[in-house]
């Protein structure tokens, strides 16, 4: 089992930057990849960016250029680089892990609690 805590949501201006972490305990030696969903009111749940333990990553077209996704493995910790925010990323943003193909698929065997980012324009 897998546990994973997220931290630094927050509110922030249009054009504003936030920077959202991840901390993974527990059986960590299972986790392949990890990656940030979000899921804005009234929407699905969408994912955002991934990263494998090799360091290969993935984007959502919307996000490309103005997000970045890293990994410390030493620290068991993935972080999302969030640049040049719209309001159209507010969001609950949730952390997961799993193989790759799970974190592709939407179903990650582990899923943090989330935390809300709010873009004001």
């Amino acid at each position: 089992q897998v546990q994973l805590v997220e931290s630094g949501g927050g509110l922030v201006q249009a054009g504003g930057s936030l920077r959202l972490s991840c901390a993974a305990s527990g059986s960590i030696v299972s986790i392949n990849a990890m990656g940030w969903y979000r899921q804005a009111p009234g929407k699905q749940r969408e994912l955002v960016t991934s990263i494998t333990r090799g360091g290969s990553t993935k984007y959502e077209d919307s996000v490309k250029g103005r997000f970045t996704i890293s990994r410390d493995n030493a620290k068991n910790t993935v972080y999302l680089q969030m640049n040049n925010l719209k309001p159209d990323d507010t969001a609950v943003y949730y952390c997961a892990a799993g193989t790759p193909i799970e974190i592709l698929l939407g179903a990650p065997r582990s899923w943090g609690q989330g935390t809300q980012v709010t873009v004001s324009s």
